[in-house]
């Protein structure tokens, strides 16, 4: 049970860790250290979400759980594919972010399938606690603690604490992804959209040209990072849709180590008669404009008016159209983009069109375009080749 003093510390420390502008890996690290002075425990997992859909995009192991990357793609499965009060999908919009297994089961952890049939069988835990990193109603990650069965169990204090870090954690995982979003981006590797066919026994049974290749890449230049986590998440929430326990099939958008940000879908497939086979198919394709656009604004942390503003000042319409779009007064356009300047760090529009255009652009420009106005991935690929071997 964190004391008042040592709690009061670890949220002034966290919280000024969420506001250092630190890198990902960095941040996590240093706020979870000044946790574990509140809230001990014998291992820990962070990672990061996808705002839009609050599927996970990749995960850092800490104490028992550091370098443990065999059972990935059962947890994905398990967390995404069934529903239970502390799935991270349920604290996303709960009114607390933070739960813990012991409390919400009454003491009977066997009641949680994930504990029963996953934490417990495969690492021994006995406990866990969870938080979802929400602002505004945006989950950019999120945090699990495990306690053996040595240790007391989390209790309602603590949760109320870690509870307590939401908004500090969410902000400092969207430091961290603007920190990235400021690197270098290369060129995709020019796989292209590649398909892979997962059957019902979780295997992939089935893929096109190019996916060991396009697969390697979600590994982020991270050892503990297994792109089997990212697949079996999807697969999971596919089978939750094919059982009509959601409304959508399954997205993702996570940006690789090449630095391109790719789009994965899933989708549950049916054989003759619309009857589901159980397999499910899974697509890996570079983002388009719109999906990179999207998630660069998102990061800005903009309101939902600011968003629309922004959106078309990148498509490069003047203050008299984006007014006449939105159905706004030239100032109240004015004076959204004075806020976006503001938390976008820039001074204009031409910095703000130019951020992202530096970031997505420019590394592909000479190269074809398809069809559809976004460059060739072939294209992008042989030119990088040609580049280096220059």
């Amino acid at each position: 049970m964190p004391k008042g003093l040592v709690a009061e510390r670890v949220r002034r420390d966290v919280d000024v860790l969420a506001r250092a502008g630190l890198d990902l890996d960095t941040f996590m690290e240093e706020s979870l250290a000044s946790i574990a002075r509140a809230v001990p425990s014998v291992a820990a997992c962070m990672g990061t979400h996808d705002p839009a859909t609050n599927l996970l995009t990749s995960t850092r192991k800490y104490g028992a759980l550091r370098d443990t990357a065999t059972h990935d793609h059962d947890f994905g499965l398990i967390e995404y594919g069934t529903v239970e009060p502390t799935a991270f999908t349920e604290l996303a919009r709960a009114a607390v972010p933070a739960a813990a297994v012991h409390l919400t089961t009454g003491g009977d952890i066997e009641k949680s399938g994930r504990m029963r049939d996953f934490m417990r069988p495969n690492f021994g835990f006995a406990d866990e606690l969870r938080l979802a990193f929400r602002e505004a109603g945006t989950v950019w990650g999120a945090l699990a603690m495990f306690r053996d069965g040595g240790d007391e169990p989390f209790s309602t204090t603590e949760v109320e604490f870690m509870a307590s870090l939401t908004e500090s954690f969410a902000r400092g995982v969207r430091t961290g992804m603007l920190c990235r979003l400021t690197d270098t981006v290369a060129v995709s590797s020019g796989a292209g959209p590649i398909v892979l066919v997962v059957d019902s026994d979780n295997t992939i049974a089935q893929t096109t040209f190019g996916a060991v290749e396009r697969l390697s890449e979600l590994l982020a230049g991270r050892e503990d990072d297994h792109p089997s986590g990212m697949i079996a998440a999807l697969v999971g929430a596919a089978r939750r849709f094919a059982r009509g326990e959601s409304e959508a099939p399954p997205r993702s958008r996570i940006r690789a180590s090449t630095g391109a940000w790719l789009v994965l879908h899933a989708s549950p497939l049916s054989a003759a008669g619309e009857r589901l086979s159980g397999d499910v198919v899974v697509t890996i394709e570079e983002a388009r404009p719109p999906e990179i656009v999207s998630l660069v604004v998102a990061a800005f942390d903009l309101t939902a008016r600011e968003r629309d503003v922004t959106q078309l000042v990148l498509q490069g319409l003047d203050t008299k159209d984006i007014a006449a779009s939105l159905h706004l007064s030239p100032w109240t356009v004015q004076d959204h983009l004075k806020t976006v300047f503001l938390k976008a760090d820039v001074r204009s529009r031409r910095e703000l069109i130019a951020r992202v255009y530096f970031d997505q652009y420019v590394p592909r420009m000479g190269t074809e375009l398809t069809p559809s106005g976004w460059f060739s991935p072939a294209a992008a690929a042989i030119r990088a080749r040609a580049c280096a071997a220059g």
